[in-house]
């Protein structure tokens, strides 16, 4: 069989309709699931962008072994197994950070290509002067919108915009190459902020809004934005989102239109997703202009969509617990790629054929080799409905320089001090608004306990493993 992974950037799975959002037009991701397995319990491992792609291409949970970075030499990838079985294999992507300098996540593919302008990509140099939509202060970085506004200026039509470069690009590659026996992975940056959608897209969500556009906020408390300014980001993330859905299609119906659909693997994921106000946040993380810290991965970050085509696979919704490390090793699974690399992600194929548990829980989590240096918490989600969400104790003696989560060289610092430890029962709080923690520790025992297990069976080392070994509080 072929295999076809799209991935799109910070995605929320709340804002697709087939995840029961009724408000955002996505009727092609909408037409697509129902020909799909659509995973309802699917999990993030590594956060964020990067370590995601690793996690995806090797099969891993890199965040109990390293950070943000580049692929090392003794580190295999997917595009590599799949050569060694015959694969002719392509990458194109909008997304930055995966093929910035030194980063070789295209390693192993036969060939890729790169969409040149998302975010600050330093595209073009004019014009110098470049009117910002808002007010500096409520920008993340200022001069990173006013490149991305600068490289906007080339565009003509819709057909110009990223997501829709690299799908029609994704399409045109289909079209030559259809009869190979293929391993097509496409990767779109939205919709990832600057949100720049045309502007009809978001005038379909708030067409009357007169006021500042804050399309790249300061990620962080969210004090500084008016209620209405959140309500207008909203839009803007919905406008992107149905972008994304439109090109996507296109994409969908280019497969369909090839008679993919009789033989070819087609994958739907994101890698995280993103708080608009919820938690008192915007953003992801914490960032100010000289350090980084780490929010809370509550269930708008880790719980994603996952959406996989299996021909002549009946589609059905699957409750079962999956992370991304799992889609790896099913993909693997499925052509019978046999490899001889160690992976932490398990074959789901028992999961849908047979209805067996893979996993009772999932662990979701930024490096964790520094301890809680940036206030890193782990999130560890069971299927019957817990969330435990602990970090450590801080060590204001300790600095590691991090490029997370834009690529941008920032010190680590616990910019959140607020490492107490969380616990939720989903059932009776999704939005997860009341720690129940110091009245149910015994239970956020037991699930440290499942912690612990797992980052020795994924061979952490032991330093690491003593260094969480103890849920405080």
């Amino acid at each position: 069989m072929n295999i076809i992974v799209i991935v799109s950037d910070t995605l929320r799975r709340d804002h697709l309709s087939c995840y029961g959002n009724n408000w955002i037009s996505t009727p092609h991701i909408d037409k697509f699931s129902k020909i799909s397995l659509t995973f309802d319990n699917a999990y993030i491992g590594s956060f964020p962008t990067v370590p995601h792609r690793r996690d995806l291409f090797t099969g891993r949970f890199i965040f109990t072994y390293t950070d943000w970075s580049p692929l090392t030499s003794e580190e295999t990838v997917i595009a590599e197994m799949l050569g060694n079985h015959g694969y002719l294999s392509m990458f194109i992507a909008d997304t930055p950070h995966t093929t910035a300098p030194g980063y070789n996540y295209q390693r192993g593919f036969s060939a890729w290509l790169k969409i040149r302008g998302q975010e600050g990509d330093p595209l073009t140099t004019q014009p110098k002067e470049i009117e910002l939509l808002c007010s500096r202060e409520k920008l993340r970085n200022p001069e990173r919108v006013k490149q991305m506004l600068r490289n906007n200026l080339l565009r003509n039509s819709e057909e110009d915009y990223f997501c829709a470069q690299t799908m029609r690009q994704a399409c045109m590659w289909l079209e030559k190459n259809y009869k190979e026996k293929f391993f097509l992975y496409v990767d779109t940056f939205d919709p990832h902020e600057p949100w720049d959608p045309p502007h009809y897209y978001v005038d379909l969500y708030d067409k009357n809004y007169t006021g500042e556009e804050v399309i790249y906020p300061v990620y962080g408390p969210c004090d500084y934005l008016t209620n209405r300014e959140i309500q207008h980001i909203r839009a803007h993330y919905a406008g992107e989102v149905t972008l994304v859905d439109r090109w996507v299609g296109r994409l969908f119906q280019k497969i369909e239109d090839l008679g993919l659909f009789e033989n070819t693997i087609v994958v739907f994921t994101t890698d995280h997703g993103f708080y608009h106000g919820e938690h008192h946040l915007m953003g992801k993380s914490i960032i100010t202009e000289k350090y980084q810290g780490l929010a809370p991965l509550y269930e708008e970050i880790a719980h994603i969509p996952l959406l996989m085509y299996i021909p002549k696979a009946k589609p059905k919704r699957i409750k079962g617990f999956v992370q991304v490390p799992d889609i790896t090793a099913t993909i693997l699974d499925l052509v019978r790629a046999k490899h001889d690399v160690r992976m932490d992600g398990v074959s789901f194929l028992p999961l849908i054929e047979k209805n067996k548990k893979i996993r009772n829980f999932a662990v979701s989590a930024p490096s964790i080799i520094y301890g809680s240096i940036g206030g890193q918490k782990i999130t560890i989600t069971t299927d019957d409905g817990w969330v435990l969400i602990f970090g450590l104790e801080i060590s204001e003696s300790k600095q590691f320089i991090t490029r997370i989560v834009d690529g941008e060289v920032r010190i680590q610092k616990p910019l959140n001090r607020n490492l107490e430890p969380e616990l939720y029962y989903l059932p009776d709080d999704p939005g997860q608004k009341k720690n129940i923690f110091f009245s149910h520790k015994e239970k956020a025992k037991q699930i440290h306990s499942k912690l612990i297990k797992f980052l020795t069976d994924a061979k952490t080392d032991e330093k690491i493993i003593n260094m969480w070994s103890k849920l405080s509080g």
